[in-house]
């Protein structure tokens, strides 16, 4: 493995904490007070810092301005019942982070920057942990290509960041969504599973259209035959139908830290699970016959949240009242539970800052 610099700290010498109303958080609108940087260049890592928080200077001719070379995760931080702070799960980001860089062709991001350098930036803004109902500290790893040329090819130079913020719930209500029939997220062979920008710009216009309709977000399915559910907005999905607890798969869907959460904590309370291709029509007729019994969001902004109306072919199919759901309420209380250090972390998820 390459050796990575030591990561150097510059304090801000006028914290913004005082400006945040803990209160009332919304949703990535108040940004912590340090961020990360790191540069790459000449085949290698070249420095790692953590400064005050402020504004970047880039070249017009940044390749990932106009070549899409950017990648992104979202990972939350927590304050426990003891006062310590602890990162839900931040080793499954970084091996998820790593996989969209190698299939955009960019580098991997070491543990000594993404783990350390993630621990060394909470650690130093550990007021800015909300400890109010609900709340967490929202943490964003990103890369981008910065070589000033432009041409199509894999730029020379990046820079990966992380930046923080602290937040509360991203939905408060039960969703209403649309089943998309004709844009498409991603297809076989492409980059559907990785966090990239790309594959967020271009779900914004179908997603208004939706809106403008009164849904919330979408359901997307396959590129192919649009037969196939994938998955809901910026979630993943996941249904109950009869006594298991099934997620869809493909390779076009991302592989969500909350879900597989969720589906091993189903495993260990004894629940069947299946992880495969959920069509259209086995969704609507479960709908309809009784047999879905839960359907829910799943993310890490989103956290888990309850689905209670799918709109397909002008139609408007409701679902169980939320507050009277099992298991999603059940796995939800436990998840909180165990986040927030309440009860004994019997996975091994959360990453301790000290």
């Amino acid at each position: 493995m390459e050796k990575v610099h030591s990561i150097e700290v510059e304090q801000t010498t006028s914290s913004r904490l005082a400006q945040v109303d803990f209160e009332n958080l919304k949703f990535g609108q108040h940004l912590s007070d340090h961020m990360l940087v790191a540069e790459y260049n000449n085949g290698a890592w070249q420095s790692v810092k953590i400064v005050p928080y402020g504004n970047i200077v880039l070249s017009p001719s940044s390749s990932f301005i106009h070549y899409g070379q950017s990648i992104f995760e979202g990972i939350k931080a927590y304050k426990l019942e003891n006062g310590d702070i602890s990162i839900f799960r931040p080793d499954q980001n970084h091996e998820r982070f790593n996989k969209s860089a190698a299939r955009l062709e960019m580098p991997t991001v070491p543990a000594e920057i993404f783990m350390d350098g993630l621990k060394t930036l909470i650690d130093l803004d550990r007021d800015w942990v909300p400890h109010t109902k609900d709340s967490s500290l929202y943490i964003r790893p990103f890369m981008f290509a910065t070589e000033a040329a432009l041409g199509v090819h894999p730029s020379e130079s990046y820079t990966f960041m992380i930046i923080t913020s602290p937040v509360g719930s991203y939905y408060n209500k039960a969703l209403r969504l649309k089943v998309e029939t004709h844009y498409t997220r991603a297809a076989n062979g492409g980059v559907g599973f990785s966090k990239n920008a790309g594959n967020y710009a271009l779900s914004l216009h179908p997603t208004k259209l939706a809106q403008e309709e009164g849904f919330d977000q979408l359901i997307w399915t396959d590129a192919k035959e649009h037969a196939y559910v994938e998955e809901a907005g910026t979630a993943n999905l996941l249904f109950r139908i009869g006594d298991t607890l099934i997620t869809p798969s493909s390779e076009t869907i991302l592989r969500g830290i909350t879900r597989l959460s969720i589906m091993a904590i189903a495993e260990k309370w004894g629940m069947k699970t299946e992880s495969r291709k959920v069509s259209v029509k086995e969704l609507i007729e479960g709908i309809e016959n009784g047999t879905v019994t839960e359907a829910f969001a799943a993310g890490t902004a989103a956290t888990l949240t309850p689905i209670s109306e799918i709109g397909y072919e002008g139609k408007v199919y409701k679902l169980s009242d939320p507050a009277t759901r099992e298991f999603s309420n059940k796995v939800l209380k436990y998840l909180n539970e165990l986040r927030y250090g309440r009860i004994e972390d019997e996975f091994g998820w959360n990453l301790v800052v000290e």
